[in-house]
């Protein structure tokens, strides 16, 4: 099951289920169930259930074409966004990094994201705004203190995320968190894909970054460093994770930094992160302009 969140005719958020050109609209079809990701997951996975016998029973008052809405990203409601760094040997080596024996964190915030289609943004104070195509994990149900056996179950889906970076900023202290925060630089979406759509642990899928229709990342999710069952259990070791948080899974090699010399994203250009069987997050690229 797909589902999206978006707007109509300039009304409220609400969530849809995705079906090929069409959206149900579960404002009308289900209006008894939450209309944000995060609070839906939270109802446990009988309101995921209900989102499906409410999709299959859908009729034609509540099915709109996919062109006539505005896509939001899947969620910006996250109680934590937590991203991975080199986690894939090829991209850690290209930056000088050794493997890690640990994963390496970071946190994002909601103010950082974009939807599918929305312009990522190249600020004003530097042009050195980089493209790292990734798997977004999503927790379904509250978490603590899992082993690797029992963490899949824990996780009720997947998306796409753009973890466009000011590497510039990002370098200037040991620390990566003001480089990966600028506004309209986490490009989300476009759709929350539910876990039983794909692979245990979302291994296996092909993942690709396209900038202007040309390959600059191309590589596998099992060559992630650390999957998602080993994540999801090492950050239970000391946190309790929560229904919609976000688990933001690396980038492979290939990123504009690492290129001789450097490529960075410009206005006019327009970035693409595929992963197979999830779908395509597509978003232009935009100079700011400062009010």
């Amino acid at each position: 099951m797909r589902i999206v969140s978006f707007t109509r005719n300039g009304g409220s958020p609400r969530l849809g289920v995705r079906l090929n050109e069409q959206i149900i609209d579960l404002s009308i079809a289900a209006p008894q169930l939450a209309q944000e990701l995060v609070e839906l997951l939270a109802a446990g996975p009988a309101a995921l259930d209900a989102v499906a016998a409410a999709a299959a029973a859908a009729d034609s008052a509540s099915r709109v074409h996919s062109a006539s809405v505005q896509l939001l990203p899947p969620t910006t409601r996250a109680g934590k966004m937590i991203c991975l760094g080199i986690n894939y040997v090829d991209h850690a080596a290209e930056g000088g990094f050794s493997k890690p024996d640990y994963p390496v964190l970071f946190m994002r915030s909601s103010s950082s994201l974009i939807a599918n289609g929305a312009p990522l943004i190249r600020p004003s104070c530097s042009d050195q705004l980089d493209y790292e195509g990734e798997l977004v994990a999503v927790i379904g149900k509250r978490a603590r203190h899992l082993d690797e056996r029992q963490a899949l179950s824990f996780v009720a889906g997947y998306s796409i995320f753009n973890d466009a970076s000011i590497r510039d900023y990002q370098l200037r202290t040991s620390q990566w968190t003001i480089g990966k925060n600028f506004d309209g630089t986490g490009a989300f979406g476009p759709d929350f894909v539910s876990a039983d759509e794909l692979p245990p642990g979302a291994r296996g899928l092909k993942i690709v970054t396209r900038l202007n229709g040309i390959v600059v990342q191309s590589a596998d999710t099992s060559d992630m460093v650390f999957g998602v069952a080993e994540t999801v259990a090492r950050l239970s070791e000391c946190m309790t994770l929560e229904p919609g948080d976000l688990l933001i899974m690396g980038t492979p090699a290939g990123v504009g930094l690492a290129r001789k010399p450097p490529l960075w994203m410009k206005p006019g250009d327009v970035c693409e992160v595929e992963i197979e069987r999830v779908g395509v997050l597509r978003n232009p690229v935009v100079q700011e302009v400062r009010a």
